[in-house]
């Protein structure tokens, strides 16, 4: 499966064992590493990443597919965040001569907002760009409940939004309401909204006294390294449910033309 890299102001982290780094400024160890893209957080909750604009240029120079998603917080008022993300993108594509054809967009949604906000969120970013934008859930039990519990027409909308899935561990998320979902296709029978997963987040860090420690996905027919392919440090790391030219067709649905 074709592999993504996530990035935040928050990387690149600690240096963990020998390898090759990354930054902002070149990425080119991810490439070689075997990522086939890569998706920047352009901001969170009303403020913008300082590092978005600079990991987007690495990555379409180094010929990695270009990301942005936008991490939407419930103090802030949902259309205003969708405003940014759409602001930020569409100045991003002018910002540049790009070798990359589309950047594709994405909402990442805390696990206690309301149904509303959401559906608010992705019709503004399409009212403003033209694209419906990819929506990344956490394992959260309040998120399940609240998709799950939805009316048919509600559902049919959040489907529009292809899912893009957290799970670091067969058996994490278990709690009094669900067990632990086991596996991709588990976590999807839990929202009840999509028939099937397109991304999945396999790979994160867990943080311990300061330091990042690598959270990933590893048991039964998926079995994923703790580090990504000869790096010195842990990153955030995801897969595509397709092959390759499934991927390049994807990213053109839901990204803005670069070009």
């Amino acid at each position: 499966m074709p592999q993504i890299i996530n990035v935040s102001a928050y990387d690149p982290k600690e240096r963990q064992r020998s390898g090759r780094s990354f930054s902002e400024h070149d990425v080119s160890a991810l490439r070689d590493s075997g990522a086939s893209g890569l998706i920047a957080r352009a901001g969170k909750g009303g403020n913008l990443d300082t590092k978005c604009a600079n990991f987007l240029a690495s990555a379409d120079r180094a010929g990695l597919m270009p990301g942005v998603y936008y991490r939407v917080q419930r103090h802030v008022d949902a259309v205003s965040q969708a405003d940014q993300l759409a602001n930020r993108a569409l100045a991003l594509a002018r910002s540049r001569s790009w070798n990359a054809s589309s950047l594709l967009l994405c909402g990442d949604f805390d696990g206690d907002l309301p149904l509303s906000a959401i559906l608010r969120f992705m019709e503004r970013v399409e009212s403003r760009t033209g694209v419906v934008p990819v929506a990344y859930l956490e394992n959260s039990t309040q998120l399940k409940q609240t998709l799950s519990r939805a009316d048919a027409a509600t559902k049919a909308k959040l489907r529009r939004m292809p899912y893009w899935l957290a799970l670091y561990a067969h058996d994490s998320g278990a709690g009094p309401v669900y067990p632990a979902p086991g596996n991709p296709a588990g976590l999807v029978k839990q929202y009840q909204v999509w028939s099937d997963w397109t991304l999945w987040q396999y790979g994160g860090v867990d943080w311990q006294g300061g330091r990042s420690r690598p959270k990933v996905y590893n048991h039964g027919s998926y079995r994923f390294p703790p580090y990504f392919g000869s790096l010195d440090r842990p990153t955030e790391r995801n897969v595509f449910h397709g092959s390759q030219a499934s991927l390049a067709s994807f990213w053109q649905q839901h990204g803005i033309r670069l070009r």
